[in-house]
């Protein structure tokens, strides 16, 4: 007897291939038949008619790190049909942190994990003793975590002995099976990071046969000098290298997404081992702090509270706005275009940096400003900054893969009083309702390709991503006619619909719509590379 038989489904298999209909059997947590008319008995049985069987969605720029751990079934996550997340991202992780390093990292994470409680940790044990949950967790090692680990937040080059420092936990980390580096030099601390530094480290990853992955250090007015500094690093080192989170911020660079393609598909077509990721919304979600220079967040927390309180500081900042727009993320329309979602001040979450200006009779600046420094710079705020249209080239794109940049969560719990961005809980529906079926821009294998088997590829998965015989039975059964998201920001955490069955490691975890509470994930490791 079979463990689970999926019956009379759409096989799309995660290749590209067109659709075909056929039984899919699973024993042991791998898939042991794929055929018509299978004759055996099962424990469990799905009728999948008029259903899509696709591989487990792989989700590769995620920050479910720091929310996994209180979010361990990750309801959001698994009823979007996602059964692998790629956490550590944009250069922020809970890990390494060295002997006596706590208070400096933990400071600088805050704002990425209001919740989360940090520790001192070799990588390798803190991948050994992450929780159980409901998703596979593939992890990086990020390059801000270790740059303030070795030199908190000093915007100089490292000297001969930090940079050792750095390259050791970056090494050590890859020997414990990280899938690769990430890198955010768009903010402190990475901003202050040359190219040559993360050159250095991401040749380090190549030479383990990790991968790269990395944040623009513009996304707005210098965005193609930044995406040549990216494609020479992956030119350089031969590291498996993608932009995450690909966009064009800012109103002057709206509409260059094709120009943003064709320079990453001509440096493919040179043998560059290099692509891109994307989300399909037109809004940001980020500790407000990066919208300031990053010099202000020169030398750590306190010395950036300091510089905030001090008008004169506040005038520098005012006519940086003014001049270049909002660091990495260019010009907006106005202030309302800024919306605070997460503060320890709940009164402010959900209004605009342009009605807590109004409410406070001040200028919005001194606005922003004061919420920083009355919350030690946790405040996160979503940007609306991209075009519409911008989006849908990336979305069309077939080899651009997806990356909600959303993290684990549900109602309810320890982050009940933060307005999360609806990318959370809709981004991969989103792509297979509005995008594929209703405005034609994908076909339904080109959609489900990008989500499986070119994220497989991307992250050397091999057991993964593709429905064949002998994989790991990570599945996704969802309904072509109905599947759509339904968070938006003013309801962000509302679960989609037409995602009827997630299967992890051959375990169940999602049964006609429903969690069933089963936590098969597991830490993923490249050495391992299952």
């Amino acid at each position: 007897m079979e463990d689970i038989l999926i019956r009379g489904g759409n096989v799309i298999d995660g290749s590209g291939a067109p659709a075909y209909r056929a039984d899919v059997v699973i024993r042991n947590g791998r898939i042991v038949a794929i055929g018509n008319d299978y004759e055996g008995t099962a424990r469990h049985t799905i009728d999948a008619s008029e259903h899509v069987v696709a591989p487990g969605f792989i989700d590769v720029k995620t920050h479910s790190d720091f929310t996994l751990p209180l979010y361990p079934r990750a309801e959001n996550r698994v009823l979007q049909g996602i059964t692998t997340e790629l956490v550590g991202s944009c250069g922020f992780t809970a890990a390494p942190i060295p002997l006596g390093k706590l208070d400096a990292v933990a400071s600088y994470l805050a704002a990425m994990a209001p919740a989360y409680t940090c520790r001192e940790t070799t990588f390798a044990d803190y991948a050994d003793s992450f929780p159980a949950t409901s998703v596979n967790v593939a992890m990086q090692v990020g390059h801000n975590t270790v740059r303030v680990a070795v030199m908190g937040l000093e915007s100089r080059a490292p000297t001969a002995v930090e940079q050792a420092a750095m390259e050791r936990l970056t090494e050590e980390a890859l020997e414990a099976g990280a899938f690769g580096l990430s890198s955010g030099p768009f903010t402190a601390p990475g901003a202050f990071a040359s190219a040559l530094e993360l050159e250095t480290l991401a040749s380090i990853a190549a030479r383990h046969g990790a991968s790269y992955s990395t944040h623009l250090r513009s996304e707005a007015g210098s965005i193609f000098e930044s995406l040549d500094e990216v494609i020479a690093v992956a030119e350089r080192t031969g590291a498996r290298t993608r932009i995450v989170h690909a966009k064009l911020s800012g109103a002057g660079n709206w509409g260059g997404a094709s120009r943003f393609l064709d320079r990453l598909a001509q440096a493919r077509e040179r043998g560059i081992p290099i692509d891109c990721d994307h989300y399909p919304y037109t809004t940001a979600l980020n500790p407000i702090r990066n919208l300031l220079p990053a010099s202000i967040q020169q030398g750590g927390v306190e010395h950036m509270l300091r510089r905030l309180a001090d008008p004169l500081a506040r005038d520098d900042i005012r006519a940086e706005i003014a001049a270049h727009g909002l660091n990495a993320f260019g010009r907006i329309p106005s202030w309302n275009a800024v919306r605070i979602s997460t503060s320890p001040y709940s009164n402010e979450i959900g209004r605009t940096i342009a009605e807590v200006a109004t409410r406070r009779c001040c200028d919005p600046v001194d606005a922003l400003c004061a919420i920083l420094v009355a919350d030690h710079g946790a405040t996160r705020g979503f940007v609306a900054a991209m075009e519409e249209q911008d989006v849908r080239t990336f979305v069309a794109c077939p080899w651009v893969l997806v990356g909600s940049d959303g993290r684990a969560g549900s109602p309810g719990g320890p982050l009940a009083d933060e307005l999360p961005h609806p990318r959370s809980y809709g981004a991969f529906p989103r792509i297979l309702g509005h995008y594929t079926r209703e405005l034609d821009l994908l076909t339904l294998p080109q959609a489900v390709h990008k989500m499986t088997g070119a994220s497989a590829a991307a992250l050397g998965l091999r057991d993964r991503g593709i429905l064949r015989i002998g994989a790991v039975a990570d599945v996704t059964v969802f309904d072509p006619a109905t599947v759509a998201d339904r968070a938006s920001f003013d309801q962000p955490r509302l679960y989609p619909v037409g995602i009827a069955h997630v299967i992890v490691n051959g375990g169940a975890v999602v049964t006609n719509s429903i969690h069933t509470g089963a936590q098969p994930g597991r830490v993923l490791r490249r050495l391992e590379n299952t």
